[in-house]
């Protein structure tokens, strides 16, 4: 049995590109920006004949892939299609592939998969699916936490593993819960966003969407300060984050610039253990414990005694807003234009994908019920 199970997640390992229902039909026409000026030209450059980002080693980047959460609000949904509770990020929505399987893929163009770390939740195992999807990671590199602590801790424990291993590396942070239509287009971002922590290695670099309409689930980034050092990147210092806001507001936020908050972010560990000690000591001298464990008898022990003290840490929410406070220098938006992007957070998020990008037709997975419910979501386009 076990050799069945490996042998299949070795398969799904050797599919590359695009789901097999997004790469063989000819992709609907989307209103979305262009990229624009000297330094926006590395994006296109960056993409090969091939219609993937060539893997550059000298960039020494590390990922971290977010896939802890539960993603309680699809699970009705989930129910529908498939009759279990499987984590929403090991569902494939659309096409061949899972959201997570999707996103280990998207930061495979760039990252070698052996500097890719994945968290995920032990309760987690208990399906047959994640096992098989995460048996196919190089070994050690998908890190099983206790409990979901949201993303602080999330984020954090995989980003100890780095530092323990690759200390001079610049991490790029991915959540496992998105749909990306021009994924060349926006990993040729995250590239761009590299640059700019290696022009100045104290900055945290956050991708932002350019919105297209007020969106009341998403969380926004407000920039502050443009950089003329970065100007060419059209990079800004951040001077608030606001989740999830009313609609009203959205309008506005949007009316001053704000930006659709992905959480994709790209920094330098030293960056980041700058900034925790100064406003969190707490968590920070936690994850030390856990980092200095790590590779050690001791650490599934320390790693379970450190949960059971912490409380659920959200990094946008909490962290991230408590630096843009204190030091928004250390802070940039980096806008992202020319791509479709979409947080699945929730069953009309999914629906309104659907429609906009004209996939629907093309769905293969939904069965013919749960499909037809979530045709009956309210869409505003």
């Amino acid at each position: 049995m076990a050799e069945r199970v490996k042998a299949a997640s070795v398969e799904s390992q050797h599919r590359v590109g695009h789901p097999a229902s997004l790469r063989d039909i000819k992709q609907p026409e989307v209103k979305l920006g262009k990229a624009r000026n000297s330094d926006h030209k590395l994006v296109k450059k960056g993409v090969s004949h091939a219609g993937l980002l060539p893997i550059d080693k000298k960039l020494n980047l590390c990922g971290i892939v977010l896939a802890g959460g539960d993603g309680k609000r699809l699970q009705p949904l989930i129910h529908r299609l498939r009759g279990d509770s499987l984590p929403k990020r090991f569902v494939n929505f659309i096409g061949t592939r899972s959201m997570l399987e999707s996103t280990f893929l998207r930061a495979e163009k760039l990252i070698p998969s052996d500097r890719i770390f994945t968290v995920a939740n032990r309760a987690h195992l208990t399906h047959s699916e994640v096992r098989r999807q995460i048996s196919s990671r190089p070994k050690g590199r998908v890190v099983m936490q206790p409990d979901n602590k949201d993303t602080g801790p999330g984020l954090l424990l995989p980003f100890m593993h780095i530092y323990k291993r690759y200390p001079e590396s610049t991490v790029v942070v991915f959540p496992s819960d998105h749909f990306i239509l021009e994924e060349e287009l926006f990993m040729s971002h995250v590239k761009l966003a590299y640059r700019a922590v290696e022009r100045d290695p104290s900055r945290l670099v956050l991708l932002g969407i350019k919105p297209d309409a007020p969106e009341p689930e998403y969380g926004y980034m407000l920039p502050g300060e443009r950089l003329k050092s970065m100007a060419s990147m059209c990079a800004s210092t951040i001077s608030q984050f606001i989740e999830k806001p009313k609609r009203d507001i959205a309008e506005d936020l949007i009316l001053r610039g704000g930006l659709w908050n992905t959480m994709v972010m790209v920094f330098r560990p030293s960056a980041l253990l700058d900034l925790l000690p100064r406003h969190f000591p707490a968590i920070y001298w936690n994850f030390q414990r856990i980092k200095e464990a790590i590779g050690s008898p001791f650490e599934k022990a320390t790693v379970e005694e450190t949960y059971d003290r912490l409380e659920p840490v959200n990094f946008s929410r909490d962290l991230l807003e408590t630096i843009a406070q204190h030091h928004p220098s250390h802070l940039l938006a980096l806008p992202v234009e020319g791509v479709f992007w979409s947080d699945w957070g929730s069953e009309h998020r999914i629906a309104e994908t659907l429609k906009k990008t004209g996939l629907k037709r093309h769905h293969r997975v939904l069965g013919e019920k749960a499909y037809q419910d979530l045709g009956q979501v309210e869409v505003n386009i």
